[in-house]
Parts: structure tokens; C-alpha cells; sequence
């Protein structure tokens, strides 16, 4: 089981790193470490033919120690953390490797109240417990399990945040996972055409990750082909989503999260965070539309602390994720997608005209490099190369100049250094890009 436990969640190879053993194992140390507190713990999972079996030893697990666990089956990821919220449970857990193949599977955790924990904050402790087998003694009344069907809730939660004038067409690529519920709750909100929507945890179509474009392929030409006002790509356990815009032109995801956030600012004023991958013009927008601009480090446990922390309205990632207030401080893919449906109805303008204004800077995109070396000394490196710049070192190295910037981190899990890099003008930032690599790769 080495290896599984990350900085956001529990994942590995099902029957090598991941088994029906080590599920049994962590069901068992998270009631120990969440302590008496946790009594009822809501399980939802994916389609991947061994989410059953892990389901089955975890939830074991858990009633072993006295939790009663609510089996919510089948569901999108964002779909088990309203569960969460709105049942009232002590905790949560999502059976999901999220967009990894579908070899891959694992464990998204949540405290009371929706509260992500992550390897700061639990994960860690976890892991020691399973290692060390120091679990609390078996409880003397074995927990139940119970079903509950959490579709119909949150398909009315949703559709209270339709404003649009009717339902604009849209293509939707459910990549055969849990976009396909995920979409459900948009089902009479818009007239949805779905590409891959037969449910198989193999993902035989195509990788259910929006944030590489070659998935999108299949996406943009279905759009291209018809009237559609835009097409939304989820990933595997829909908890990301990305957009093309009516021509099939792909739409980067922080400026989906400035779309987003404008909108939200014409009616009330707050927070709104950005990860430090994102565009220069996200930060301008919000300012612009009288909102408050804050930076947050990337990965979802960090920014839901953040929101929380300043009552924030909305947050967006580069990779697609998109977080809500008024989703329990969660990401919703269906309201991200809803969002943008309701922007382009009221605007009677087609999406690539409402996104035209925010392609202001020339970006790389995150590339990622595999270093031999040590990433810390990479960094470090970078960092005294760089030190005539406006440094800040929220996540990695992140480096400001007058008509460019860049951020240059590592993996928390692989031997990556991962770049962003933008620039006023393309050439710029072609030519920092170089430079910035040719440093990393030595």
C-alpha cells in the first residue's frame, strides 16, 4: 500500500497498491481518527468495476468501529459532498481515482460540514494508523448501512440557480463516467447532446481528463457540426469540467473562471479566489467587476480553507475546477456548466464573443517536466536566477515582472517540475518558456 496516500486523497492500482484489505484498513482508521464524533458517513462511488468490492471492505470497516455508513451509490463526485452537507453526516467518502484508467481507484475524504481532508490535515494521521494497525478497539454495536437516493436533492438545488431564458443546446462528453449523472440534474435546464454516455469504468473512449485537449477532439467536432452554443467535457468523477465555445474552439479554463466570477459580481460583491496558474486578466476582471481578488495555492483542500476563511464566493482552478458558496464551498461541474448557460442567454452573444475580451495575455499552459535531479534544487536555482523580479513563494517559485510572469513548482507525488508561464505578447512568452526550460531540464 505504499504510495497511495497523496497530498488531496487516497489512490492507487486496484490489486496492487489498492485492495479490498487495505479499504477494510482505512474504513477502520478513519472512524479511530475522526473519533466519536463520527457516527454516520456517507459513501458514494464510480462506475470502475472494483469501486463495488472497495465499497463493501470499507464500509466494514467503518461499521466495525460503530458508524453507521448511507450508501449512496452511483454518483458524480460533487454529488457525495452534497450529500455530505445536506444530510448532516459526519463525514464523507467518494470511491474514485477522479480521472486516472481505469486500473486506478481511491478515496476522497471529508469531514462534518463538507471539510476536505488532505494530507496536512488527516491524510497522514491515516496513513499511520493503517500502517501501524493502532486503531481504536471495535465498537460494541456494529454500525448499519442504509441507502438514500441523493439525485432528486441536488437536481433541485441546481435548477435553482437557472436563470437562462430557455434551454440553449449544448454537446456534453460524459467521457463514460460520472459526468453521465452529473448531467442528470441538467436534464429539462438545457437540451443536452451527449457523446459517451454509457457507463464503463474502463473509459474506453478516450482519457476523462478536459485539461488535455486531445480529449476535446470528439467534443469539437460534434459542435462543429451543428447549432450548439457551447460544448462541457467532465472528467471522471465530474467533479472538473471544460468548455469549447460555439466554433469548437477550446476555451482556457481560467478564463471560464473569470466568466464566471463577472457574472457573480454583477449581484453581489465578495472574494473570489483564483489558483496562481491563472491569467493576469482573471485577477483584472474580478478587480473590474467590483469584487475582491485573492490567490489561493492550487489544490482543492487549500482553496475551500481559504473560502471558508473569507466568506469567498466562487473559486476557479486552471484544471476546471469550480467552486461554489452556495454548494456547501464545493465544486459543481453542473453548475459551472449551468453558469455558463445562463451568461450566454442573458448576453444574446455567442460565448467566443463573450470570451474574446479576456484573451489579453499569451499563456503556455502547465507544462510538465521529468527531472533526474533533485526538484528542490531546480527551484532553487530558479529562484537566485530570478531575484530581480516580484517574488512569492505561495506554491513553488512564482516570479513577476512588468510584462510577464511565471511559476514553477513540483509534483507532490511524481519527479515533475511543472511551468506556467505568461507574457504580454506571444514571442515573450515563447521565448521565457525556452529559457525557463532549458533551466529545468539542465
Amino acid at each position: 500500500m505504499a504510495g497511495i496516500f497523496k497530498a488531496y486523497d487516497i489512490r492507487g492500482i486496484y490489486g496492487t497498491d489498492l485492495t479490498a484489505e487495505t479499504a477494510y484498513r482505512i474504513g477502520r482508521a478513519f472512524v479511530t481518527y475522526l473519533g466519536d464524533c463520527c457516527r454516520k458517513v456517507v459513501i458514494g462511488r464510480d462506475i470502475r468495476p472494483h469501486s463495488e468490492p472497495l465499497f463493501a471492505a470499507l464500509a466494514k470497516g467503518i461499521n466495525e468501529q460503530g458508524a453507521d455508513v448511507i450508501d449512496i451509490g452511483w454518483c458524480s463526485t460533487p454529488m457525495s459532498y452534497h450529500a455530505n452537507g445536506r444530510l448532516g453526516a459526519d463525514a464523507s467518502v467518494m470511491i474514485t481515482a477522479s480521472h486516472n484508467p481505469g486500473e486506478w481507484n481511491g478515496f476522497k475524504l471529508c469531514r462534518k460540514g463538507v471539510v476536505p481532508i488532505s494530507g496536512a490535515s488527516g491524510i497522514a494521521d491515516i496513513e499511520r494508523i493503517v500502517q501501524s494497525g493502532s486503531f481504536a478497539p471495535r465498537a460494541a454495536r456494529t454500525g448499519t448501512i442504509t441507502t438514500h437516493d441523493i439525485l432528486p436533492a441536488y437536481t433541485a438545488h441546481v435548477a435553482g440557480f437557472n436563470h437562462a431564458g430557455g434551454p440553449l443546446r449544448i454537446a456534453a462528453d460524459m467521457a463514460n463516467g460520472m459526468g453521465i449523472w452529473e448531467a442528470k440534474t441538467l436534464t429539462g435546464l438545457l437540451c443536452i447532446d451527449p457523446l459517451f454516455d454509457t457507463p464503463d469504468g474502463t473509459f474506453p473512449n478516450h482519457e476523462a481528463n478536459p485539461l488535455n485537449v486531445e480529449t476535446l477532439e470528439a467534443l469539437q467536432e460534434r459542435v462543429r457540426s451543428g447549432n450548439y452554443a457551447f460544448g462541457a467535457a467532465f472528467d471522471g468523477d465530474a467533479d472538473r469540467v471544460g468548455f469549447v465555445d460555439e466554433t469548437g474552439a477550446v476555451i482556457p479554463m481560467d478564463l471560464v473562471t473569470a466568466l464566471i466570477a463577472q457574472d457573480i459580481l454583477s449581484t453581489r460583491k465578495g472574494v473570489i479566489f483564483y489558483d496562481l496558474r491563472s491569467s493576469w486578466i482573471v485577477k483584472e476582471t474580478i478587480h473590474a467587476a467590483g469584487g475582491t481578488p485573492m490567490m489561493s495555492r492550487v489544490g482543492h483542500a487549500f482553496i475551500k480553507q481559504q473560502m471558508r476563511e473569507h466568506d469567498a464566493l466562487f473559486a476557479g482552478e486552471l484544471s476546471g475546477h469550480y467552486y461554489f458558496k452556495d454548494n456547501y464551498t464545493t465544486e459543481s461541474s453542473a453548475l459551472a456548466v449551468l453558469s455558463i448557460a445562463n451568461i450566454v442567454s442573458r448576453a444574446g452573444k455567442p460565448l467566443s464573443a463573450l470570451i474574446a475580451p479576456l484573451r489579453v495575455y499569451s499563456a503556455s499552459g502547465e507544462i510538465n517536466t521529468h527531472v533526474t535531479g533533485d526538484p528542490r534544487a531546480i527551484l532553487a536555482g530558479i529562484k537566485a536566477a530570478y531575484a530581480d523580479g516580484n517574488g512569492f513563494e505561495l506554491d513553488g517559485i512564482s516570479v513577476e515582472y512588468a510584462d510577464w510572469w511565471f511559476n514553477v513548482r513540483c509534483s507532490n507525488t511524481e519527479p515533475l517540475v511543472r511551468l506556467n508561464v505568461e507574457a504580454k505578447t506571444r514571442d515573450l512568452m515563447i521565448g521565457k518558456r525556452d529559457e525557463l526550460l532549458a533551466r529545468i531540464r539542465g
